[in-house]
């Protein structure tokens, strides 16, 4: 595809430990409760990634261990619900809920801004001028929005005819700006990739169709779908049937548009090549980039601020004891949720294999699945990995989830995963038929053809 990648993003422990626990398990070997050597593992990052790993961590080590998890505030979001809000199907309030309060007792949390990574002396150092060392370090700080990197994106019409639903502020304000558009031009643009959850801006336009449907209006607004890719989707099959879909709902498909400059005086993107495309209303996707300290970290991320991980046992390539999971690693794979649920099975299995001195397990095929909502009350569901693209068939077996075809089930089981989000896959807990393999049951395979 023509596009680059893309350049989120208490003091006092809880959960269980003490503010006393903490300092001991700053210093090297002295574990929090029973005095004896354990190995420190520091998790950058209270999102989804880093909370899964720290509790399945804490589940498999107990008090082998110290663990620390890291970030920046107290406000654990619920992503995929930010969505919904613009069209009044989310409530903000019901998107936010405790970091700490999502941790296994006996893991401390930190608030805290970080500073860098020192891979040499393994530590890392906080903007409260404390440091912490680390035995393994897992690096789970997702990506960043940066709307400053694209000409006027945060200039003159942002938050009036320039909206974005990426962040909780950006989707509460778009809200209101729907509810306000009595027709018109409303053009979804999605900068350049990567970027967390692909199918997010498409599952946008399905659910304006709808919504302004219900209003009465559709026929006074113009759906524009703007994308840097070639096709709807980055794989062919996806792209045929989505690309359909789109045409199904009377939504225009602009591809292979590299987005220079958002005017929200003249309401017009334009592109690098000259095109432009006119809007009244943009909703627009940022750039995306790895955390700001890993540029400050020599050595750990690459140019866009992304982790450079092994795609199979998500073990850096800056240092042999640093993980990385979720939308901080630079593996070819979506930065979406799912594929966090599935590598927190081979990153906590790998960790405790690090630590044991044994060799890694290499079993991650980039295993993602994603209900792609469709509006009037259904949605599809694509399943794939790194060799696989998205097949029609069923999910997990012959009898489950249809593949690729919109339904009422897929629709309802989008719906049931704010509860598993909370409830299972924060807690890292195991599910019975959601493994980090990739099924191939119940998918129409290719046949594979003789040379």
């Amino acid at each position: 595809m023509p596009t680059r990648a893309a350049r989120s993003r208490g003091e006092v422990p809880t959960s269980g430990v003490r503010e006393r626990d903490f300092r001991l398990s700053a210093s090297r070997g002295v574990g929090p409760t029973l005095g004896i050597v354990t190995n420190r593992i520091v998790v950058l990052g209270g999102g989804t990634g880093g909370t899964l790993a720290a509790n399945r961590l804490r589940r498999d080590l107990g008090d082998e261990v110290v663990i620390t998890v890291v970030d920046q505030d107290d406000d654990h979001l619920y992503q995929p619900g930010l969505l919904f809000v613009p069209f009044g199907l989310s409530r903000p309030q019901d998107l936010v809920r405790s970091r700490p309060a999502q941790l296994h007792d006996g893991i401390a949390y930190r608030t805290a801004d970080i500073e860098r990574v020192d891979l040499g002396a393994e530590q890392v150092l906080l903007s409260d001028g404390v440091t912490l060392a680390y035995d393994v370090l897992v690096v789970a700080t997702g990506a960043r929005l940066l709307p400053e990197e694209t000409e006027g994106l945060t200039g003159p019409g942002a938050r009036e005819t320039v909206h974005t639903f990426y962040d909780l502020d950006g989707a509460t304000a778009l809200e209101g700006a729907l509810s306000r558009f009595t027709g018109g031009r409303l053009v979804v643009n999605v900068v350049d990739m990567p970027i967390k959850c692909p199918v997010a801006p498409l599952e946008f336009c399905f659910l304006a169709d709808w919504y302004f449907t219900e209003r009465g209006i559709r026929e006074q607004v113009e759906l524009i779908y703007v994308t840097p890719l070639d096709a709807a989707f980055t794989k062919p099959v996806a792209a045929r049937t989505l690309s359909g879909l789109l045409a199904e709902k009377h939504v225009e498909l602009v591809t292979e548009f590299n987005t220079g400059e958002v005017d929200g005086t003249g309401g017009r993107l334009v592109g690098y090549d000259g095109r432009e495309v006119p809007f009244d209303l943009a909703v627009v996707v940022p750039l995306h980039g790895g955390a700001a300290y890993v540029d400050r970290s020599p050595g750990l991320g690459d140019e866009f601020g992304f982790v450079p991980t092994d795609k199979h046992t998500l073990q850096s390539t800056a240092a042999p004891n640093v993980f990385v999971i979720g939308d901080a690693a630079a593996i070819p794979t979506s930065k979406a949720g799912s594929v966090t649920h599935f590598e927190g099975e081979t990153i906590a299995r790998n960790v405790v294999r690090f630590l044991a001195g044994e060799a890694l397990d290499a079993s991650f095929d980039g295993h993602t699945n994603c209900f792609i909502e469709s509006g009037f009350g259904k949605a599809m569901l694509i399943d794939f990995n790194y060799d696989t693209e998205p097949l029609p068939g069923h999910y997990p077996s012959g009898v489950g989830l249809p593949l690729l075809s919109p339904s009422r089930l897929n629709h309802l089981g989008k719906l049931m995963f704010a509860w598993f989000y909370w409830h299972s896959l924060l807690p890292g807990r195991d599910v019975p038929g959601l493994t980090a393999a990739m099924p191939t049951a119940g998918k129409h395979m290719p046949v594979p053809t003789r040379s």
